[in-house]
């Protein structure tokens, strides 16, 4: 138990070790696991659930909500989803993280961090989840109704690919709850737990969160307690 804690960075509670555990051989239930855990003062990373407020939001007539929050699909490259989050470090000051996530995997398949919160970001992030997808015709890609998300520079790239765009209603953050969720994730996991010198340093925990954990080692009840790349992997050997 304390090796699964430990290998998972003190991030996992006791649902999640139980099913590490059980998936090595050594059966345990999840009352077992916080009893022991409770017993020697382990206590994971607790991401705050989001509570979703009814809010009867509108789209403006030139937007349309195509995902309205159905984020089930068949396999990968299907439905993407898309946000910019704030991250402070010490020199710098804010600065920001745009990513993108296939709905299938749960994977972070592409993300550009940088000081300013512009729409060349945003593209940025999108251009690399289109770096090894041959076909990005029809994919369905949902954001909120930021500015750089409505910029004619994003959606000219969206177009050049085919891509079909979504929008959250305004004031409805549970529209796009996936990415919402790994952001929260992120920083409940990783960002708030360190004081970042500068946006070098916050790169480096960036890079190391998400290629290093997130995507390839943590394990997400959504998809079957698989990990991301294990997901992909799997569908990729579907269609092989």
């Amino acid at each position: 138990m304390k090796q699964a804690y430990e290998g998972s960075k003190q991030r996992y509670g006791a649902v999640k070790i139980c099913r590490v555990l059980n998936d090595n051989g050594t059966a345990c239930s999840v009352k077992r696991v916080q009893r022991h855990m409770a017993g020697q003062g382990m206590r994971s990373v607790v991401a705050k659930k989001y509570n979703h407020h009814s809010n009867h939001g509108s789209i403006p007539d030139n937007k349309v909500n195509i995902l309205k929050r159905d984020f089930g699909t068949e396999t990968i490259n299907q439905k993407w989803c898309t946000d910019i989050t704030y991250i402070y470090v010490e020199k710098e000051g804010w600065t920001y993280l745009a990513s993108v996530m296939d709905l299938c995997s749960r994977k972070i398949i592409g993300y550009a961090y940088g000081t300013s919160m512009t729409a060349e970001l945003a593209v940025q992030a999108v251009k690399n989840a289109c770096l090894n997808v041959r076909d990005t015709e029809g994919i369905i890609l949902h954001s909120d109704l930021g500015s750089q998300y409505t910029s004619q520079l994003f959606e000219k790239h969206l177009s050049s690919k085919g891509i079909l765009h979504s929008f959250s209603r305004k004031g409805n953050p549970y529209d796009n709850a996936c990415m919402e969720s790994f952001h929260s994730v992120l920083k409940k996991e990783k960002i708030h737990l360190h004081t970042y010198q500068d946006e070098a340093e916050a790169r480096r925990a960036i890079f190391e969160y998400i290629e290093g954990w997130y995507n390839r080692k943590r394990i997400h009840s959504a998809i079957g307690y698989m990990t991301p790349q294990q997901k992909e992997d799997e569908e990729l050997k579907k269609v092989a």
